[in-house]
């Protein structure tokens, strides 16, 4: 049975997508941090900006995020939304 995702809730799927993004963020200071260590000096970033990295990044995606929710909401409108197959699982 296809049913139809109609509307994202702006406000909600943004929250939620910014957290995911910015414990992504999280995890990818060691890979940044260890990067850091092998460039040249004049071109190192500073301890700081790797400790804002995961805030900046979470409301970078929070902002990008709520535009495309409300941009999808407008074209669902028009069209009908995206539509999925759901089927129930059985209980284990």
């Amino acid at each position: 049975m296809a049913q139809r995702i109609s509307r994202f809730s702006v406000g909600q799927t943004s929250k939620v997508l910014a957290v995911l993004y910015g414990l992504g963020a999280i995890i990818a200071i060691p890979f940044l941090w260890l990067a850091n260590t092998v460039t040249p000096p004049e071109e190192q970033i500073g301890i700081g900006f790797l400790l804002l990295f995961p805030i900046l990044y979470a409301v970078l995606m929070f902002i990008i995020t709520a535009i495309g929710c409300v941009l999808y909401n407008w074209v669902a409108r028009m069209l009908g939304g995206i539509e999925v197959e759901i089927e129930t699982a059985p209980l284990a």
